[in-house]
């Protein structure tokens, strides 16, 4: 096993989240500053995931191949979806007890569109939300080749920044909420989408409609369930929580379906859909989490006039 020396970022005075961001430019600044982390997180008997994509996760299991104790996760299967992270680095915080425990979270940025791009930077900033008061640190990676815009967002998401040498905190960093108001931006609109009102005595009938169209368009079995299930999921909380009523828009991109739910519903935690809700909780949450397990991509918009849900389902 190769010996790295490098420290974790120092936690803030007073604080017991920390949540560091590590620009990287090659293997080696990579295996320092992660490596790194690792070690001392090992060292100290702390219950450790390292989530990152492939060819970095092949990287640190070479080089931590005889350290037991790592869950490690390809984030090219776990963040397709950057919604389902926050969930899964929850439960294994919550697997931790006592314990803090140390994560490497890399969401997947090259080769994103920009709506992804949107959600994953969304994510970075709601795991200051979601962990606050928490012990835990999570050390979230970012290549110096990622587009400028990108590593704009890593500096304003993580209240530390650092690299090979040092950590320091983020001037730019900023409030959590209002990064994920940015990250509101209107959704572009869809030629010729089919439109379907409903109500509760449509429900059936959008279910079909909607299996025949994904059909039609060349999608699986398999996958239209996923998309049967989450449009169910969408059109019932209109019915439920969305002033009974709602209208279903459908359509296809270069690679993929897109199905969109409006309502008069309402939407004020961030959080909602991002962490494995509690099955007895009475405030809900359920179906928007389940859209995230099955979907690629969900898009939420809230505004006065109600609620926008785009499902994104790669073909």
């Amino acid at each position: 096993m190769t010996a790295l020396t490098r420290h974790r970022p120092e936690p803030a005075p007073g604080g017991v989240f920390h949540h560091p961001a590590l620009f990287y430019g090659t293997d080696e600044e990579y295996l320092a500053g992660v490596g790194g982390f690792i070690g001392e997180g090992a060292a100290d008997g702390a219950p450790l995931l390292v989530a990152v994509p492939g060819p970095r996760l092949d990287l640190l299991r070479d080089t931590y191949r005889a350290q037991e104790g790592i869950t490690w996760v390809d984030m090219r299967d776990a963040g397709r979806n950057p919604g389902r992270i926050l969930s899964m680095l929850q439960e294994f915080a919550d697997r931790a007890g006592d314990r803090a425990p140390a994560i490497v979270g890399e969401p997947i940025w090259v080769g994103r569109t920009p709506a992804e791009t949107r959600e994953a930077t969304r994510h970075e900033a709601l795991i200051n939300l979601a962990f606050a008061h928490r012990h835990a640190t999570i050390l979230c990676p970012y290549d110096t080749a990622l587009p400028g815009d990108v590593l704009t967002q890593a500096r304003r998401t993580h209240p530390v920044v650092g690299d090979a040498d040092a950590y320091r905190p983020s001037p730019e960093h900023t409030d959590a909420h209002e990064v994920a108001r940015d990250c509101d931006t209107p959704l572009p609109e869809p030629d010729d989408p089919i439109v379907m009102p409903y109500g509760t005595e449509d429900l059936a009938r959008v279910r079909d409609t909607t299996d025949q169209w994904a059909e039609a368009a060349g999608m699986s079995a398999q996958r239209r369930t996923d998309l049967l299930l989450a449009v169910t999921e969408a059109t019932s909380n209109s019915v439920r929580h969305g002033g009974g009523r709602g209208t279903l828009r459908l359509w296809r991109t270069a690679d993929a379906l897109v199905a969109e739910t409006s309502d008069g519903g309402r939407f004020t935690d961030p959080l909602v859909g991002r962490r494995r809700p509690d099955p007895f909780s009475p405030h809900g949450g359920r179906g928007v989490w389940m859209m995230h397990q099955l979907a690629d991509l969900v898009e939420i918009r809230a505004s006065a006039q109600g609620l926008v849900l785009r499902l994104h389902m790669a073909v």
